[in-house]
């Protein structure tokens, strides 16, 4: 398995994928294609975290007066399948690797593994 979640209007998303040969990666766009109740339970398999895989950049926090200092997993969990903008993107999955954001640390992981200087 090898999948990528991002989203076409992100500028960061693009300027990452645009990086790499994705060539034999399936592109799941998650406005268009939402992340299913299966795909979050292999990502939270991976990082053991439902806070790791959430954006607390997602405008949706704001507009639903959301306090994020008080969320749980269970909360994170029940957001990251009601939006996609919730999902920290872009996400790379393999069948033993997950990458997670667009922070530089995580980037240049991906570039690593792609082997990308």
């Amino acid at each position: 398995m090898k999948k990528v979640f991002y989203l076409n209007t992100c500028d960061t998303c693009r300027k990452i994928l645009a990086q790499f040969d994705l060539t034999d990666w399936e592109l799941r766009e998650i406005k268009k294609e939402p992340v299913t109740k299966e795909e979050l339970a292999e990502m939270y398999k991976k990082t053991k975290s439902y806070e790791a895989l959430f954006s607390k950049k997602s405008t949706q926090i704001k507009s639903r007066g959301i306090d994020a200092k008080s969320l749980e997993e269970k909360d994170f969990k029940k957001l990251l399948l009601d939006h996609y903008t919730f999902l920290k993107r872009p996400v790379f999955i393999t069948d033993d690797k997950i990458f997670v954001g667009n922070d530089k640390k995580n980037v240049e992981a991906l570039r690593e593994f792609f082997g990308v200087n």
